[in-house]
């Protein structure tokens, strides 16, 4: 129904549903916090495994919906388009946050580790492109080794989070994850847990809505599905990763800033499991073009760059931002360029 209206009331469509996830998203962050705080989670986990997973339900549906309908190069770049857009949020986080450069403050080992594992999560579709292109049960090998992984770094992750066997140096710069509300950990975190979900929900139907624009677009203006997916759609739906990070900085969450983008994008990485499951002409890995690649490989450089970054832990640098963030920008102005181009 929404592919069959005019330009006008598509792009109002749009535009209502990006206001949708976006406006979840802000309250989601708060009661991210408040769930932290209640549950002992603490910031870094809950930012990774439940603000991260939430707010990028939206770009889950855009992909799955794209792969049904057999578009394959915008499944994928959806969601590796959303990955090095999320990534470059943290460089614009750093520079509201005049403290000090974000990375040295928000010093967390949990954190750490998400990005070793994205790193890893990343890498597992260049081995499935330059494999054979094999199935099983519908889904090629490196889907199933990619869940499997996610779950397991996910286990560990909270264990690491839970029982460091190494704590960051503390400076006069660092943040430490505390609770908000002292009395936080007696109080039961049912309330806010099932608000939260409604607002998950939403998020869920703009990003089908969200989807369905974007594919109109496509086939009526032929457009790249690259483009579309790496640049519109997935900017879109990591808004509301962009606003948690900022409505989180200014709230004093460091931690819970970068855990949620990081977390976030480790869970993004199961848009290619979700989509390669959901194409069925064959392996998604397969089926897509070196554009796509393109952006897979650019997010990996950002994220290797942020890992660098929180390991330096550079106290400030060009601008008072890290020189991580500077890089960041750099990378992904450039791939915005040649897809533009």
């Amino acid at each position: 129904m929404i592919a069959n209206l005019s330009l006008l009331p598509l792009l109002a469509v749009f535009l209502v549903a990006a206001a949708v996830v976006v406006a979840a998203s802000i309250k989601a962050t708060g009661l991210a916090d408040v769930i932290a705080d209640r549950t002992k989670m603490g910031e870094a986990l809950v930012g990774g495994l439940i603000l991260g997973g939430a707010t990028s339900l939206a770009g889950v549906v855009v992909s799955v919906d794209a792969a049904l309908n057999g578009n394959a190069s915008f499944a994928f770049s959806n969601a590796v388009g959303g990955i090095a857009a999320q990534t470059l949020f943290l460089a614009l986080a750093d520079m509201i946050y005049r403290r000090a450069n974000l990375e040295h403050a928000a010093a967390e080992p949990a954190n750490l580790f998400q990005a070793v594992l994205l790193i890893g999560l990343l890498a597992l579709p260049l081995c499935a492109v330059a494999g054979p292109e094999v199935s099983v049960f519908g889904l090629h090998p490196v889907s199933l080794v990619m869940f499997a992984a996610y779950l397991g770094g996910m286990k560990v992750a909270s264990i690491v989070a839970e029982q460091p066997m190494w704590r960051p140096v503390q400076t006069e710069a660092t943040r430490e994850d505390t609770p908000d509300d002292p009395d936080a950990a007696g109080k039961s975190a049912l309330r806010p847990a099932l608000y939260f979900a409604g607002l998950v929900a939403l998020m869920g139907l703009g990003g089908l809505a969200i989807s369905q624009v974007g594919s109109a677009l496509i086939d009526r203006f032929g457009l790249a599905s690259s483009l579309v997916g790496a640049v519109i759609t997935a900017v879109v739906t990591s808004l509301p990763e962009l606003v948690t990070t900022l409505v989180a900085v200014r709230r004093g969450a460091l931690q819970l800033a970068v855990g949620g983008i990081i977390g976030g994008n480790t869970f993004d990485t199961l848009f290619l499991v979700a989509s390669d499951a959901s194409y069925r002409d064959g392996s998604l890995f397969h089926a897509i073009g070196d554009n796509d690649l393109y952006w897979l490989t650019t997010g990996l450089l950002m994220t290797a760059v942020l890992l660098g970054g929180l390991i330096v832990r550079q106290r400030a640098g060009p601008g008072r931002i890290g020189i991580e963030s500077v890089l960041m920008i750099l990378i992904y102005g450039t791939a915005l360029g040649l897809e533009l181009t």
